[in-house]
């Protein structure tokens, strides 16, 4: 099918092929074998250096290489209590690439992050998922509870003197506690605030002792690395971002769903090679939020957070429907009459569109809208890619 054949799948590898409540099923397809390569056959700054070898970065929206994340939480093993915590709060609209993996592939988040946890020195980790995700946090548990029965999880794992318990947290749904410190601070039981950088979590984060925090795509590739060494994740992808991403296509496209790339490849290689074109024979007007080549410094970004819905829309359709969604989605509450600017990409020709209580009319540059009693000022950016007429 050529939704799959232009497809690369590390963090999905299992996701559609094992049952995810039976333990057996993972560990037929290699797993836990990382897990126990690194405790039985590797130092822990061996196994740091293999994520550094690999490139691998924070697929959560700072791009911030994993290696060296690890590194800096790895002080003074054995001499001081740490954490590891994984970020499953994912609340981007229409995002759901968390919640496909701890719902189809719970085990190679576990196996993460035991891995995480040897390598910097944890003995304890926490899961932070928010409670919306009710299917999830069940085979999560479950995952869980399998893994300690077969000694996975818990004391002494694989008679190696080395020892990690997992449990979850229920997030109630903020959207702020998608940032590493504001999840702290809702895991200690406090509300959702970021907190003031430095310290960073490496050096003081849950209950103030050295904690590492990567999401759930960020572990789902920890297995694939150490088994495979860092040089093949590394040969996947761009100069300075290697390996692949996950992202939600959706919107006016034939074929939607899940989509894992090697980083690089072009929005028409996803639009037309993976998603087969806009529906209807219509052309394609924009999309929402990825640029020309998914690159991990370049994907996106809102505030922080990693925009990974690639939402198509036609010839037809207006555009404005989706970014206004997406503007109010993070927006404070504007009063009647106040300005407020927003950025969003656009063919780059003028467009007239019928709006709520008067018309939109659309043109590259900054325009105002006035809709009802509410006047709200935009910026429009018109880029080639998304202007070009992509066949």
């Amino acid at each position: 099918m050529g939704f799959y054949k232009y497809q690369k799948r590390i963090a999905l590898r299992n996701c559609g092929y094992v049952d995810p409540e039976d333990i057996r099923e993972y560990i037929a397809r290699d797993g836990y074998e990382a897990l126990a390569k690194c405790l039985t056959a590797m130092t822990p700054d061996e196994v740091i250096q293999t994520i550094l070898d690999s490139g691998l970065r924070g697929r959560g929206g700072g791009g911030f290489p994993t290696g060296l994340k690890w590194k800096f939480a790895s002080g003074n093993r054995g001499n001081v209590k740490k954490y590891v915590a994984c970020n499953a709060d994912e609340g981007d609209p229409g995002a759901f690439m968390d919640r496909s993996i701890l719902e189809g592939d719970p085990h190679a988040l576990i196996e993460a992050m035991a891995i995480a946890a040897y390598a910097i020195g944890a003995d304890e980790g926490y899961v932070y998922v928010r409670a919306e995700y009710p299917i999830a946090v069940n085979r999560l548990q479950i995952a869980i509870d399998q893994a300690k029965e077969y000694g996975l999880l818990g004391e002494d794992i694989f008679g190696t003197g080395f020892n990690f318990d997992l449990k979850i947290r229920l997030g109630a749904g903020a959207f702020v506690c998608g940032e590493e410190t504001a999840l702290i601070e809702s895991l200690e039981g406090s509300r959702g605030m970021p907190r003031l950088k430095p310290p960073f979590p490496a050096q003081a984060g849950y209950w103030l002792k050295p904690s590492n925090i990567n999401n759930v795509e960020t572990f789902a590739n920890i297995a694939w690395i150490i088994n495979n060494g860092g040089a093949a994740f590394s040969a996947m992808g761009t100069e300075n971002s290697k390996g692949t991403k996950v992202f939600a296509l959706t919107g006016k496209i034939k074929k939607g769903g899940l989509v894992e790339i090697p980083m690089g490849k072009t929005l028409r290689d996803v639009i037309f090679g993976i998603g087969g074109g806009v529906r209807d024979g219509k052309e394609f007007k924009a999309g929402d939020t990825i640029r020309i080549a998914v690159d991990v410094k370049n994907v996106g970004q809102r505030d922080g957070k990693e925009s990974v819905l690639l939402f198509i829309n036609d010839d037809v359709a207006s555009v404005v429907p989706d970014a206004r969604r997406l503007r109010d989605f993070d927006k404070v509450e504007i009063a009647a009459g106040e300005s407020r600017t927003v950025e969003f990409e656009l063919k780059a020709e003028e467009l007239a569109l019928a709006g709520n209580d008067g018309k939109w009319h659309l043109e590259e540059g900054t325009f105002t809208v006035q809709c009802g009693n509410l006047t709200e000022r935009l910026t429009c950016t018109a880029t080639t890619h998304f202007g070009e007429n992509i066949r």
